[in-house]
């Protein structure tokens, strides 16, 4: 079973920051519908609990690696080196062309082997999708869908969810409430939503920036038991 080991030595990968957080394109979005009745947690079995504490311990790395390789460090990369370390390869099935990218491939791997879902109940260990993260198409217009993925840590008592991703630095934990994806931080300084795209100068007046306005979708991966580490059960 392949193991991730994370190492802080401050290399910088640029070829990869393009992958997952790049500048941001303009154009404007459609206004966002709140998802008021998410989100609401549920109970994990050993499998996900497995996968959270992967993705968990590589908090704050600059860097992966899976049995001495160099792992892809994007949010694809990342996402699919946390599951593989227990047995399974969430860009497996997934048909590529020149058009789709990593989180792309999750997509529709997930689709073929799992279920995907705008809640209201999430479960640590799910992924978590985002659409006009960045122009990945490079035409200037906020018409991406598909472009950052992270893993489910938890979902707090007002439907916050935190999860974990690689965006721009390192590994690190992120927020989103898609019953309020409008706001940053409430009145009493609580943070709700992270930035997840960054801004420009060219930016039309309602591009949207937040991860609950960029929100697309959850996924929840079927886990067989044998796909676990006897090591993390």
């Amino acid at each position: 079973m392949p193991m991730l080991s994370r190492i802080c030595s401050g290399l910088v990968l640029a070829s990869a920051l393009s992958a997952c957080a790049a500048p941001s394109s303009p154009g404007l979005r459609q206004a966002v519908t709140p998802i008021s009745d998410c989100c609401r947690a549920s109970e994990t079995d050993s499998r996900q609990q497995a996968i959270v504490r992967t993705a968990e311990n590589l908090v704050g790395a600059t860097t992966i690696e899976s049995q001495g390789r160099r792992i892809s460090y994007d949010c694809a990369g990342v996402t699919r080196a946390i599951y593989l370390a227990h047995g399974v390869d969430l860009y497996s099935g997934a048909t590529a062309d020149g058009r789709t990218n990593g989180v792309g491939l999750i997509y529709n791997h997930v689709r073929k082997n799992g279920r995907l879902h705008r809640g209201p109940v999430v479960q640590a260990g799910d992924l978590v999708f985002f659409d006009n993260t960045w122009d990945f198409n490079g035409d200037g217009l906020v018409n991406d869908p598909l472009t950052h993925v992270g893993i489910v840590e938890q979902v707090e008592h007002d439907g916050t969810i935190v999860f974990i991703s690689r965006v721009a630095g390192a590994i690190e934990r992120y927020r989103m409430n898609v019953a309020h994806p409008h706001v940053h931080r409430t009145a009493d300084g609580r943070l709700l939503n992270d930035y997840m795209r960054r801004k420009h100068w060219r930016d039309g007046e309602h591009t949207a920036y937040l991860t609950g306005e960029l929100f697309a979708a959850f996924g929840t991966r079927m886990i067989d038991s044998a796909s676990v580490s006897p090591a993390t059960r």
